[in-house]
């Protein structure tokens, strides 16, 4: 048990450990656009560049630090194991055994779906009868309460890195023809544009992938898997049309669209997928469709009956 919990001690810290180089990367990036290229003895005069660089910065910073530092929301209390629960299970080294102590303790709570295999969604992370997904970049669970941010991030990184590329890519030109000559301040903008260009590819298909998810009213988890529901999957279950899965993503208040903060009750509705309800992190729409075409609905009513077998009172959300 101890050793167990040690293990976890250093995962969580080397967990940060793709914090602190994308940290180190973006300060050193601030050093050599500004103080090498902008405020160096041949830029002079960049005002405009510095101007338009520090408003990209500060939405990027601003941004990530959001992705961060904000914490994914947790289920109701009743969604908690409880530690002689979770003791069971962790002590449990078979699959089997441990997939029906999930399905016995979910047996009584209101969740309606599961994973591809029937098994009940649980994080070991997190400890908690929940869907959540991992995303190492930001040492954090994306969610309902910061996919909005994580989503600006990956856009204003991609502005960032496009910004610097576009402004420094002629003075590169004039470093590769000798028109200038400082040795230190070359260094720098070469190795900023590679860092740059590098960045830009990677995460614009992130962030293209990401686009494509929020379109479709899906995580990236149903996006390999559809959600099964007590009919089957249905890959379509949560897709309101492309207006509404915007404003379940970023809101209703436009102005706020583009900024890192809250901007509807809704926030993320479709990464902790659940009933068709609104604002609570928990409960979210579906599509309306008559009964006859909708599988989602057609025993909605049975879902509730107390009489329903294991394998349809412990389905759970898919999530991201």
């Amino acid at each position: 048990m101890a050793l167990s919990r040690g293990l976890r001690c250093c995962q969580r810290v080397l967990a940060w450990v793709p914090v602190v180089i994308i940290t180190l990367v973006v300060l050193w990036s601030y050093y050599a656009y500004v103080c090498e290229l902008c405020l160096g003895e041949w830029g002079r005069g960049l005002l405009a560049y510095l101007i338009v660089f520090h408003v990209i910065f500060v939405l990027f910073v601003w941004t990530y630090w959001k992705s961060v530092f904000t914490l994914p929301l947790q289920p109701d209390k009743k969604f908690h194991m409880s530690y002689a629960d979770k003791e069971r299970y962790e002590n449990e080294e078979r699959p089997e055994v441990q997939r029906q102590i999930l399905v016995e303790i979910a047996r009584k709570l209101p969740v309606y779906t599961r994973t591809g295999n029937g098994a009940i969604r649980f994080c070991d992370r997190c400890q908690l009868i929940k869907p959540d997904r991992f995303i190492e970049m930001v040492n954090n669970c994306v969610g309902f309460s910061n996919y909005k941010f994580f989503l600006l991030f990956l856009m204003y990184s991609l502005l960032y890195c496009m910004y610097i590329a576009a402004t420094v890519f002629k003075y590169v030109i004039k470093y590769w023809t000798d028109e200038l000559t400082n040795g230190r301040s070359k260094f720098h903008v070469l190795f900023l544009l590679f860092v740059a260009v590098m960045f830009f590819v990677s995460l614009m298909f992130l962030f293209g992938y990401h686009c494509w998810l929020v379109s479709r009213n899906r995580s990236t988890l149903e996006a390999f898997s559809a959600p099964v529901f007590q009919n089957g999957p249905d890959k379509n279950g949560f897709n309101l049309g492309f207006v509404k899965n915007f404003q379940q993503v970023f809101g209703e208040e436009k102005k706020l669209w583009l900024l890192p903060i809250v901007s509807s009750k809704l926030e993320v509705a479709f990464l902790c997928l659940c009933l068709p309800s609104k604002g609570d992190g928990h409960s979210f729409p579906m599509r309306t469709l008559c009964e006859a075409q909708n599988p989602l609905l057609a025993n909605e009513e049975q879902w509730g009956d107390d009489g329903l077998d294991e394998e349809n009172r412990g389905k759970i959300a898919q999530g991201n």
